[in-house]
């Protein structure tokens, strides 16, 4: 392997580290409706657990209500359970084939929870980041033990791998910016 390959593979594992960090900032919920709102959601599918998308074809009806609409007749009390189930806090209600999911409005208290949620996601990422950085440089260490590079080129990939640290982690404070800013508006 060579300080090229550690530069990339560490900067790809760092992007999936952002990438999950979005997943996972969308699935914190503003007052408006969106359709990734319920992909988390498991619905009890013939003895096993599958993401809500697998059975119904989830919609937006308006900006604040959510349409659900199982292929199945019988799925209609399942999938509404499960949402009614989830740790979103939603209230679901079936008319004839469609179950309407309506966003409550946010209180003042729930945003600044959901804002601690969201700070919280962000550490990890942070960490997830700094971990990498960390297991990069012992890649690069190593790499100096066995004599596979010098030690000025494991110096200077060291300071790239910092930069390359350091812009991430920025990254992550722009997204929790933005999400905290989606939070608070009304």
């Amino acid at each position: 392997m060579s300080i090229a390959d550690v530069k990339k593979l560490t900067e790809r594992k760092m992007q999936k580290s952002i990438e999950a960090l979005r997943t996972d900032l969308a699935k914190v919920r503003t007052g408006r409706a969106h359709t990734g709102l319920l992909d988390h959601v498991q619905v009890e599918y013939y003895g096993s657990l599958v993401p809500i998308n697998t059975v119904a074809n989830v919609s937006l009806i308006d900006a604040r209500t959510l349409g659900v609409q199982p292929w199945e007749k019988n799925m209609l009390i399942k999938v509404e359970k499960a949402i009614r189930d989830s740790d979103l806090g939603l209230n679901p209600s079936a008319q004839g084939e469609l179950i309407r999911v309506p966003m409550p409005p946010l209180t003042e208290e729930r945003r600044r929870e959901l804002i601690k949620v969201v700070k919280g996601e962000g550490e990890g990422a942070k960490v997830a980041v700094r971990n990498l950085r960390r297991d990069a440089i012992a890649t690069l260490k190593e790499m100096l033990k066995n004599k596979e590079c010098s030690e000025d080129d494991e110096h200077r990939a060291q300071d790239e791998v910092q930069k390359l640290t350091d812009r991430y982690v920025a990254e992550i404070d722009k997204q929790l910016a933005h999400k905290e800013t989606e939070l608070m508006a009304i």
